[in-house]
This record gives structure tokens, C-alpha cells and sequence, in this order.
């Protein structure tokens, strides 16, 4: 690493993005310093599905970034030490209805834990391009594997950044009353990176809310399952469903447009959101919504104005990046996203990935 690279960058935010970035970091010998409020995979990090598909983004912008970090996923599984429930396994479409009897519809041999019902139309996802991780275990994984080649998590709020008297340069982070100095300084803090547009010249992020459950039941022929499902009404509600390696089955659904708490801890569930997810669980696996759930939950996903993640430097000012707005894809695409920032932030450009796609310039900036 020559004088011009930075020694030392703090990363605001210790979700996925935030860790990977400090991870990747981490392997290059860069002092890395995540600074988060209320803990490492707090928000969507540990609320997620943990989902990764291969191939699911051809034909977007973001196809190599996630081919990429598949194949970093499966590295990362067998490289570190950490079991964060890393397997690959297939992945079923499902149709069901609160009305009907779609079990006439059904292509393939279901699950035995479907109900009778409900229809498999569809293998959309197999070992080769499917997999899941447990998103808060790979968070936390990511972050004590960063720490042990010597990264720092400061808990604290980022309430702003210094900047030098011309206003062209970042110099540290504004935590708690007081600034850590720093020679590159990352904005990661998923929909929450709205509040550094505060601070430097950023394009809006949005937070999109979603719903989840965790029951204790581990199903014997386990598969991902994207469901259709029509309701009672007549509408159709999109229930993902994530058994995992530890007996438990993920189960997530009923997206709002809540508003964004300024403080993550303060997310709380929309009024009957997780029961009516717990009932449309029931139209197609009445034996998962039987069982007991240990957790219900809601997060908020980071998403920018046009769909497309924001990578890269922030524009006219030296030493500010930013990497948000990974959308449903932050758990698959967070690998990808701390090396590609790691090589832009140390050698001036990413050499895996090409970031030109999801430069922050492309976008207004928020006024």
C-alpha cells in the first residue's frame, strides 16, 4: 500500500455491506473501524431471508456483481471457520390459494410439509445455482473474522462527517460528540444513508418495509419456496420461505411503505402484519403455521430511486464512499460489494467488478 492510499477508513453502518467492506479491508492490511448504533446485523443484516441465487439478476445491472458473490459466498463458506448455515438446495415455485384447491395445477412432486392444496409449478433454482446463508450468523461471521485480522467495531450514532475547511475532503466521522479521524471514510448505512445526504452530495435512498416469522420447525426435505398465493380477496400475496440449518423456517411477506424511524431499534411490525402472515402461511403448509414461532419481525430494505445500488465515490469530495441500496440483494451481493469497495478504496479502482453501473453520480442528488 503506497502514501496515497488510505490508512486508516471508518465504515459507518454494521450490516452486511458494512462488514464485508471491513472484511475485505481487513485482508489488506487497512486499519478498518465500522462504526454502528445498535449492534452488528441489527436491521435487514439479521432479519433477511439469507437467500443467494446465481443467476436471478441476468439481464440487469447487477448480474456480474451477483455472480461474483455466489461464487464468493461458497469461498467464504469454506475458507473461514464460522458455520453461519451456509448449504446450497433447491428452490420450488408454489402456487396456493386461500379459496381454492390448486393441487390440480401442480407440475412437480411437492414437499411432503405442503399442504394438499397448494401446487408446485415450478423448479426455479437448483444446488448449482441456489444457496442460503443465516443472514445475522454471516453478518456477525464477517465482522469477528474482519476484527481478528485487526478491524474495530465502535458502537455509537454517526451524526455526521468532518469535512476540511474547503469542504472537499472527508476527514472523519462524527460519532457520539465526537470525531474519529480518518483518511477515507464509508457510507454503509443501508435506508439510513438518507441522513448522510445531510452531510455530503448523495442521491435519496429509500427504505422499503417487510414482515417476517421464524418458527421452530425443521422440515424433512428442505427447499426454498417462493410462493403465489391468492387471498381471500382476491389479491396476491408473495410469501418467500427459508427452512435453515439450525430446525428453524424463515417466512417473510407483506411489504409497506411504513416510514423510516430515524433509530433502527425503533422498527417495530405494522399493526396485524406478521398474524395475517402466520394465516397465508397456512393456506399452503398448514404444518409450518402450526408451529411455534420464536420470532416476529420487521426491517426496512435500502433501495435507490432507480432499483440500482449506489457504489462508489461520492462525488467532489476526497475520501467519501458509499456503498447502499443493494435492495433485496444485500445478503447475496455484500461479499462482492466489500471486495470490489475494498480494491476501489486501496488501488483507486475496482478490479473484479466493474462499478461503473452503480456510480452515485448517475442520480440527483437529494436537496
Amino acid at each position: 500500500m503506497s502514501d496515497q492510499h488510505p490508512g486508516k477508513v471508518i465504515i459507518c453502518g454494521g450490516g452486511v455491506i458494512g462488514a464485508s467492506i471491513a472484511y475485505f479491508l481487513s485482508l489488506r492490511n487497512v486499519a478498518a473501524t465500522v462504526v454502528e448504533r445498535t449492534g452488528v446485523a441489527n436491521a435487514a443484516s439479521g432479519k433477511s431471508g439469507g437467500f443467494l441465487a446465481l443467476d436471478w439478476c441476468q439481464g440487469t445491472a447487477v448480474d456480474a456483481l451477483a455472480r461474483r458473490s455466489f461464487a464468493l459466498h461458497a469461498e467464504l463458506a469454506a475458507g473461514l471457520e464460522i458455520d453461519w448455515g451456509y448449504r446450497r438446495l433447491d428452490t420450488l415455485g408454489v402456487a396456493a390459494s386461500e379459496q381454492r384447491d390448486f393441487s390440480g395445477h401442480a407440475r412437480l412432486a411437492a414437499p411432503s410439509w405442503l399442504g394438499p392444496s397448494a401446487a408446485v409449478h415450478a423448479q426455479i433454482g437448483s444446488e448449482e445455482t441456489t444457496a442460503q446463508v443465516n443472514p445475522a450468523e454471516f453478518t456477525q461471521g464477517l465482522m469477528s473474522a474482519a476484527s481478528t485480522n485487526g478491524a474495530d467495531l465502535v458502537l455509537g450514532a454517526v451524526e455526521g462527517i468532518a469535512l476540511s475547511a474547503d469542504g472537499c475532503k472527508a476527514t472523519g466521522v462524527l460519532v457520539d460528540g465526537r470525531t474519529l479521524e480518518a483518511d477515507a471514510i464509508v457510507i454503509a448505512l443501508g435506508p439510513w444513508s438518507i441522513l448522510a445526504s445531510q452531510w455530503l452530495p448523495l442521491p435519496a435512498i429509500y427504505g422499503l418495509k417487510g414482515h417476517s416469522l421464524i418458527f421452530r420447525y425443521d422440515p424433512p426435505d428442505p427447499r426454498a419456496l417462493f410462493v403465489e398465493l391468492e387471498t381471500a380477496d382476491g389479491e396476491i400475496a408473495t410469501p418467500e420461505v427459508m427452512p435453515r440449518t439450525d430446525g428453524t423456517t424463515y417466512v417473510c411477506g407483506l411489504s409497506s411503505e411504513s416510514p423510516l424511524p430515524v433509530d433502527p431499534a425503533q422498527v417495530v411490525e405494522d399493526e396485524g402484519a406478521t398474524d395475517r402472515l402466520r394465516v397465508l402461511t397456512g393456506a399452503f403448509a398448514p404444518e409450518l403455521s402450526d408451529a411455534a414461532v420464536l420470532a416476529t419481525q420487521a426491517c426496512y430494505r435500502p433501495i435507490a430511486a432507480d432499483g440500482i445500488p449506489i457504489i462508489g465515490k461520492v462525488p467532489g469530495v476526497e475520501g467519501a464512499y458509499v456503498a447502499t441500496g443493494h435492495s433485496v440483494w444485500g445478503m447475496l451481493n455484500g461479499p462482492a460489494t466489500g471486495e470490489a469497495m475494498a480494491e476501489l478504496i486501496v488501488d483507486g479502482q475496482s478490479r473484479t467488478i466493474d462499478l461503473t453501473p452503480f456510480n452515485p453520480a448517475r442520480l440527483p442528488i437529494f436537496d
